[in-house]
């Protein structure tokens, strides 16, 4: 729902329609909502087709009723707002970096078997076999790097098999370009210093994205999103 909409919803709420029919006209929830009359009477409109308001036109002004779905929508928001406010994690962190190619070596630890049945367990998906390499190049992003490792994440364990110990990985799920989810992965032994972070995916991401060496990417690191 538009965050406009939602806020007449919310202004009708204040008015107590959660538990009694209300009645207002248009001019003056136009003036509660800060918007026009047209804007208010289009929201009153798409708010009922929605059925998240029960509505019965009059001369002198409407009749409204939030309904259960309309309550139900607010206290999805309230909940969302809450947890926001007051948890001690916050919900995600943003990074953006600039993609590179890296050592060439993603492919191959990421395709190791100890490493790969984990991913898929505790992801829940296969990663296409390498990585998505970015490079951090503001102060804002380093430090929001650094602030991720800080919070609670999804553990690999390291591993030992005939030719060599595999060290533990931590993992963030992520959001990329607002588009496909992943995993940001943090080896506690990497060829990489820290302003460098690598991202998997159950897809090809360069292919996928279309993207070159030097394209922006944006990651959006869901630091309280667990299986």
């Amino acid at each position: 729902m538009k965050p406009t909409l939602w806020f007449t919803l919310y202004m009708l709420a204040e008015m107590a329609a959660c538990s009694r029919t209300i009645k207002v006209s248009t001019k003056y929830l136009a003036e509660k909502v800060g918007y026009s009359q047209q804007t208010a009477s289009r929201h009153l409109i798409e708010l009922e087709k929605k059925r998240l308001i029960e509505r019965t036109a009059g001369v002198e002004g409407c009749l409204i009723k939030i309904t259960k779905s309309g309550v139900a929508e607010l206290k999805k928001v309230y909940s969302g707002l809450r947890s926001a406010i007051e948890s001690e994690y916050p919900p995600s962190i943003i990074l953006e970096g600039e993609v590179f190619t890296g050592l060439g070596e993603g492919a191959y630890y990421v395709g190791q078997e100890g490493y790969r049945k984990q991913f898929i367990e505790k992801l829940g998906f296969e990663p296409y076999p390498g990585t998505l390499n970015l490079k951090l190049t503001t102060d804002y992003d380093l430090k929001a790097r650094a602030d991720i490792v800080t919070y609670p994440s999804l553990e690999i364990d390291g591993f030992k098999n005939e030719m060599r110990n595999f060290g533990p990985v931590k993992c963030y799920r992520v959001r990329i370009n607002n588009k496909i989810e992943g995993a940001v992965i943090f080896a506690l032994r990497s060829h990489y210093n820290t302003s460098v972070v690598e991202i998997i995916a159950p897809v090809y991401l360069r292919d996928r994205l279309r993207l070159k060496n030097g394209n922006k990417v944006r990651v959006e690191v869901l630091i309280s999103k667990f299986p």
